[in-house]
């Protein structure tokens, strides 16, 4: 492994806000999100990240904006060094951050499922439904589902999103509003799940996050189908009515099961291995998505 886990940044003299993953600085002008390497899972943040894990996720985010411009605007002004002011310049950001428009960011995150996974497979078993959406009887773990499903869910600052269904979302952030929301959410996943099935991948479901521009334009906003936003398949294994190996934490969330984690902080050091394991399955799901070779390597 040729570089160290990016955990911090510590930006000019600008007004910082972290995430579980993201530090984000606000410019006069813009905002600067910058992804480091940290990761969670079981929304517990680990004491050690993963090595340009972070650039990943940029990266992939980037390459995702590029080929949908055509479908969607997006936030994303620039990720070149050069554009950003002196004082946020360094060599440990670069290939990490987003100079993104500010948006006044719709609360709801608009999640799109094509496969019954994760928390819409749980739904499922209890109640035959995801989000209230009612849905054929007898489907399996990992089925495809006929057509794709907006299953919407509140945007939790700690722990867990919470799904609900249209109708609440609807009171949240409005009809009209949440009309198209869906409609564009339900597109652009289409879009990237075809792309993605002819380079060997299924992108089994992902969440969107909108916001509105200074015209009140809805833009598409902050990571776009990443692996830590989404799930994504190998192709060629896929068999449903079992859980899928996939291309994001797997390896972290296997290693914390083995060793009865209980999910409640603080985290435990992960094992080299499980670093080394976990970045290797991130890249792999960049060159596989892009066809690009990782630079950082």
């Amino acid at each position: 492994m040729k570089s160290t886990a990016l955990l911090t940044t510590t930006i000019g003299n600008y007004p910082k806000r972290s995430g579980k993953v993201r530090d984000i600085y606000e410019l006069p002008d813009a905002l600067l999100i910058v992804a480091t390497d940290r990761i969670s899972a079981y929304d517990v943040v680990m004491p050690n990240g993963i090595p340009d894990k972070g650039r990943v996720l940029t990266q992939v985010s980037a390459f995702w904006f590029d080929l949908l411009k055509e479908l969607t605007r997006n936030h994303l002004l620039s990720t070149e060094i050069k554009d950003l002011p002196e004082d946020c310049r360094s060599e440990e950001i670069d290939g990490r951050f987003m100079l993104c428009r500010k948006c006044d960011v719709v609360p709801i995150e608009c999640v799109v499922r094509g496969y019954l996974a994760g928390s819409g497979w749980r739904e499922y078993k209890d109640s035959g439904a995801v989000c209230g959406v009612e849905l054929p009887s007898k489907l399996k773990q990992s089925d495809r589902l006929g057509e794709p499903i907006f299953t919407p869910a509140t945007k939790a600052v700690d722990g867990h999103d919470e799904n609900i269904s249209f109708a609440q979302a609807c009171d949240i952030a409005g009809e009209q509003t949440m009309s198209e929301l869906r409609d564009r959410s339900i597109a652009v996943y289409q879009t990237a799940h075809d792309y993605a099935w002819q380079r060997g991948i299924i992108l089994a479901d992902t969440k969107f996050e909108w916001g509105r521009d200074e015209k009140g334009d809805l833009l598409l906003v902050d990571e776009v189908l990443t692996p830590d936003s989404s799930r994504f398949w190998p192709a060629d294994s896929y068999k449903p009515g079992k859980s899928q190996p996939s291309f994001d934490k797997q390896f972290v969330r296997d290693y914390l099961d083995k060793i009865k984690f209980d999910r409640t902080p603080p985290g435990p050091p992960l094992p080299a291995e499980i670093v080394q394991q976990t970045r290797a399955k991130y890249i792999e799901a960049y060159e596989k998505l892009t066809g690009k070779k990782f630079l950082w390597e």
